[in-house]
């Protein structure tokens, strides 16, 4: 049982800060298995499109399937790449997005499996026809994060993860309205976790709005335990379910170390934020909706970091999302 990983996106500059590369990292780990970049963007002057992305590595793959037992890919939408066709092992494609339009259902339902980490992703594939859908809710190592008192609650320090790819994501990932927040009031401090992309983007947009004092960004790998010691709780954003994971890592880590989490409506984990109390859900993905969540959650502050503290090493471990894994790859 050895997987061959495939990622859609471009090599990550910090991958120890990306969600998705950590969960690959997991996987390798413990089942070993090659990676393999589909996306041929970084090396050509003119971005191909998706439909072409993997062609360039067939001959590689088709040999790396001699040694591996199946493909597993990682997407954030379901999008039926065409390289796929090509391929003669079974087939695993995890979506790390959150579902909002019906896919090509025959592309799909030829596939061995198709993975999704929220209910509602899962629910959706399945009123379209897809039986092939598995839900599998991600996992972090918690041997990495100590719960710890946080820091005297003014001024309220907010930690901020799934930084933006794209200029564009700095409206969708709610970075905006965040900065607008912090502006209007001098009593909320953020603490962004950047990733090596757009870093002169966002510094500059700090330093037009005068809030170099109340904003962080920080562009490297750190301790994030140590630094959550540090924050009140940790925010993830987004106006569209599909740029961001269902289960924000930057939000589990959070939890893991007692600390309780804002979420957007879009994000599939609001309804677990609900369902369980570890955080509160914005509304709106604006300055007024951000104020307000960071209100309601420093009201009743202790009561939110005692459930976090709770249902977070509870629900997401990674030795349940790795035997959840295993699973399934014997099954096919």
């Amino acid at each position: 049982m050895r997987p061959l990983y495939h990622l859609t996106i471009l090599p990550p500059s910090l991958p120890r800060a990306e969600a998705v590369s950590q969960e690959v990292a997991a996987l390798q780990a413990r089942f070993g298995g090659e990676l393999v970049y589909l996306n041929p963007n970084r090396r050509l002057p003119v971005c191909l499109p998706r439909l072409l992305f993997g062609w360039q590595a067939l001959p590689r793959l088709r040999a790396l399937e001699k040694t591996h037992s199946l493909h597993h890919l990682f997407n954030p939408d379901p999008f039926p790449f065409p390289v796929l066709r090509a391929l003669r092992l079974p087939i695993v494609y995890t979506l790390t997005g959150g579902v909002v339009r019906k896919p090509d259902v025959t592309f799909f339902s030829g596939l061995a499996a198709i993975v999704v980490a929220d209910e509602r992703s899962l629910q959706k594939l399945r009123a379209w026809g897809l039986q092939n859908v598995t839900l599998i809710r991600p996992g972090i190592d918690m041997a990495r994060f100590t719960p710890a008192p946080p820091p005297p609650l003014k001024p309220f320090r907010l930690l901020v993860g799934s930084a933006p790819w794209t200029k564009s994501q700095f409206r969708a990932k709610g970075v905006e309205a965040l900065l607008h927040a912090a502006q209007q009031n001098a009593g909320l401090h953020l603490v962004f976790l950047w990733r090596g992309v757009l870093y002169n983007e966002i510094k500059q947009r700090v330093q037009q709005l005068g809030l170099e004092r109340q904003v962080t960004v920080i562009n490297k790998f750190v301790d994030v335990n140590a630094l959550l010691t540090t924050v009140h709780a940790a925010v993830a954003l987004a106006t569209d379910a599909r740029i961001i994971k269902p289960y924000p890592h930057s939000l589990l880590e959070a939890m893991a170390a007692a600390r309780p989490v804002l979420v957007s409506r879009a994000i599939s984990m609001a309804d677990y934020v609900e369902a369980t109390g570890c955080g509160v859900v914005v509304k709106q993905v604006s300055a007024d909706g951000i104020l307000a969540a960071v209100e309601a959650l420093s009201a009743r502050y202790a009561g939110f970091r005692s459930a976090a503290q709770r249902v977070g090493p509870r629900d997401f471990s990674q030795q349940t999302m790795l035997a959840a894994w295993r699973r399934l790859y014997r099954h096919l």
